[in-house]
């Protein structure tokens, strides 16, 4: 802190010498140069040279280069370093991350890494918005876990948009205050665990596995064959587990009962409004609402304050559509569309596809409608 004090004066120091070199500097330029205001545009499109964080100061090299005039006097030249005590534009602004459709792996590394960004940038609060009906436990618990690490530093406010279930859910517990419209569903506590038997349809076209194992349950969850009820029990503790985990995170970010969330965490949805009488949510209201919440939280002008986006999401199987880029409106095929199918629709599903296909057998904290 003591050393925090001393560049910050030591930096207004700079500032008033440097200030008036460069106006003894301007002064004798445009004294003998024919035209002052040619002279001055010249002066400015040397300054700002490059700009880089130390601590809690900016530093400026100011370059000012040698100009040529052609007539006396001669114009010296100007070089010099200073630092700068003004806060860059992150300490002034809300970060906002995104996190929408289901939570997988992809979702995870974006919004791991718009978090580290806002610790790096420094901004004073975060702004959560979440549509998502939840998605894999693994990617739900590290997103949850930079959430409560990070509240360390900065405040951070969830917005539930159209849905927020189930994985949506848990990483809302990783902010300070949650705030949901009056008709989001939520809830959908729980996990699921699904896999596919298409026993009787290889029967039907005559293929068959031939299967080497180490143990009896290496092939748990094949799809050519049904689970035996050993296999049944693993898995139903492997649940019980995780919803345990589940509960107990709900409860202690709500600062309820692990006995008072069983009562509702049992799967079912809820709408935002009935979050809030249960304890899920601290307010009702819009996503603008939630923002001006989050700048009154940090004392900052809630009309005034910037809120920055980070962590755009980027397409999965929607790369292989044309047009499908990042930044651009996905094309479908023509016989798509002749089929009346809208781009936000084939998009939804190719997600949902590629969703599917990485988490086949894997539990998930998910609302399946």
């Amino acid at each position: 802190m003591a050393l925090d004090n001393w560049l910050q004066t030591m930096g207004y120091k700079l500032c008033r010498i440097v200030s008036k070199c460069l106006e003894q500097s301007l002064t004798q330029f445009c004294g003998g140069c024919r035209n002052p205001l040619l002279a001055f545009q010249s002066v400015a499109q040397g300054i700002v040279k490059l700009a880089t964080i130390h601590r809690s100061l900016l530093t400026f090299r100011l370059v000012i280069p040698t100009f040529r005039t052609g007539f006396s006097p001669s114009i010296p030249s100007f070089y010099t370093a200073m630092i700068w005590p003004i806060p860059p534009r992150s300490r002034k602004s809300i970060a906002r991350l995104e996190v929408n459709g289901a939570i997988g792996a992809a979702t995870r590394k974006r919004a791991l890494e718009a978090l580290k960004m806002v610790e790096e940038r420094k901004f004073p609060a975060l702004l959560l918005r979440i549509d998502s009906p939840g998605g894999t436990v693994g990617d739900s618990q590290e997103i949850y876990t930079a959430l409560r690490r990070l509240q360390e530093k900065v405040k951070i406010v969830a917005s539930f948009g159209n849905i927020s279930a189930s994985g949506g859910v848990y990483i809302g517990m990783g902010a300070n205050h949650i705030m949901a419209n009056p008709g989001t569903i939520t809830g959908s506590i729980g996990v699921i665990l699904r896999g596919n038997n298409l026993e009787r349809l290889l029967e039907r076209i005559g293929v068959s596995f031939k299967v080497i194992k180490s143990g009896p349950y290496k092939d748990i969850l094949a799809f050519d064959r049904e689970l035996t009820d050993e296999e049944k029990n693993i898995l139903q503790d492997l649940i019980d587990v995780s919803y345990g985990q589940f509960v107990k995170t709900v409860a202690e970010a709500r600062r309820l009962s692990e006995e008072t969330v069983r009562n509702f965490a049992d799967g079912r949805i809820f709408t935002g409004e009935q979050a809030l009488a249960l304890g899920v949510v601290d307010r009702l209201g819009s996503e603008e609402e939630a923002r001006r919440w989050t700048a009154e939280l940090v004392g900052l002008d809630p009309d005034k304050a910037e809120c920055i986006t980070l962590g755009e999401k980027k397409g999965g199987l929607r790369r292989f559509f044309p047009g499908s880029s990042e930044g651009q409106a996905l094309k479908i095929p023509p016989a798509l569309a002749a089929a009346g199918i809208a781009p936000s629709t084939l998009s939804a599903t190719l997600d949902w596809i590629a969703f599917e296909q990485s988490t086949n057998g894997l539990p998930l904290w998910l609302y399946r409608p």
